[in-house]
């Protein structure tokens, strides 16, 4: 991917993560624990190939990820969700989450899904890029693959995250 600015001229570029970059990515999420949920450096590893890396100066100064929703039975409604969302305490307010988010839309969208779902307390942030405030409910499968086994809150409706969500396609038509 190409460099891009942002709004102080500093170069920067939007790259694939790499096995190099899982010791920095895990200490990334471990310095935002009130904003991310902690990720294992194993899970980090498993799924290097589904983060993106905003790179300053040859430096990591930002992270973002997605995780494929699944569903049982045929895929009727794919989603994707967007997590770990990360800039550095030195480079935000730059333009870097703007980035990776884009960058990370661009790469879900080729898997063609009906959605792209976040969970964020940031709402205000998410919905200048499209996204637009869902009920919890409407988003089961992420509860039950992940909000279930949050250790922050005792119930994902008792967690402060605003679910938003950005329709990429219509609804899949399966065959039978």
């Amino acid at each position: 991917m190409p460099y891009r600015l942002y709004m102080n001229s500093t170069p920067f570029k939007i790259r694939n993560a790499g096995f190099r970059d899982v010791a920095t990515i895990y200490n990334l999420i471990k310095d935002n624990p009130n904003e991310l949920v902690p990720r294992s450096m194993n899970d980090i590893a498993q799924n290097t190939d589904r983060f993106l890396i905003a790179e300053v100066a040859g430096r990591v100064a930002g992270i973002a990820s997605w995780f494929i929703l699944p569903e049982i039975g045929k895929a009727e409604h794919p989603s994707v969700e967007i997590k770990s969302l990360a800039v550095d305490k030195d480079h935000r307010g730059l333009g870097l989450g703007k980035a990776l988010v884009q960058a990370a839309i661009e790469r879900i969208g080729i898997l063609q899904p009906e959605q792209i779902i976040v969970l964020t307390f940031t709402p205000e942030f998410f919905g200048k890029l499209g996204f637009k405030v869902v009920p919890k409910e409407t988003l089961m499968h992420k509860l039950y693959t992940g909000c279930l086994n949050c250790s922050k809150y005792d119930s994902p409706f008792t967690c402060p995250e605003v679910a938003m969500s950005m329709t990429i396609c219509a609804p899949a038509t399966i065959k039978r």
